[in-house]
């Protein structure tokens, strides 16, 4: 059993009968308000989503998924096809099924893809990533805090609040769990 506060992207669980695996997961306390999280799952037999606060002290059960390595391919559109590393045998996937995780692939990528009951469900990517970004404001000479954000965009179209001194053609490193900026690299 885990409570829900420590869900996070890629977490599977059962709750109410039905196994679900996470898409978006952002925690939230306010005031005298009582902890809790907003949670974005999947059904992992019906493929529905939906979006739902829980209460973060909540508790589920967790799923053991079964991961297997494997290597992004290409996108044919609809689907995404990965690659078994060691039988070479090719799986796709559903755009929908991968929620935010689409914008943190590319070409030959190494990751894990979780099967449940034999379906491949979710994708796990590198916890960070390295990325250049391909657009946003000019930066301020002499900002180097870190404090004050400002948006940017990478090439597959996703953005970011990233700090005033990152440029175009800056490569950064990305959290693939909650997609923010979390160093740059030089």
């Amino acid at each position: 059993m885990i409570v829900m506060q420590e869900v996070r992207i890629g977490t599977a669980f059962t709750m109410d009968g039905n196994g679900y695996v996470t898409l978006k997961s952002e925690f939230s306390k306010s005031g005298r308000n009582a902890a809790v999280m907003k949670l974005k799952i999947r059904n992992l037999l019906t493929g529905q989503i939906s979006e739902g606060v829980y209460k973060a002290a909540d508790k589920v059960e967790e799923i053991n998924l079964d991961l297997r390595p494997m290597q992004y391919s290409y996108n044919d559109g609809n689907d995404y096809v990965f690659m078994d590393m060691e039988s070479y045998d090719q799986v796709e996937i559903p755009v929908e099924q991968l929620g935010d995780a689409v914008y943190f692939l590319e070409d030959n990528m190494e990751i894990e893809i979780a099967f449940y009951e034999g379906r491949a469900v979710t994708v796990k990517l590198p916890i960070n990533i390295v990325r250049e970004i391909t657009e946003t404001e000019p930066g301020i000479k002499g900002d180097t805090s870190g404090k004050s954000l400002k948006r940017a965009k990478i090439a597959s179209g996703y953005e970011l609040m990233v700090p005033l001194f990152c440029e175009i053609g800056t490569k950064i490193k990305i959290d693939t769990r909650d997609g923010s900026y979390v160093e740059r690299v030089k």
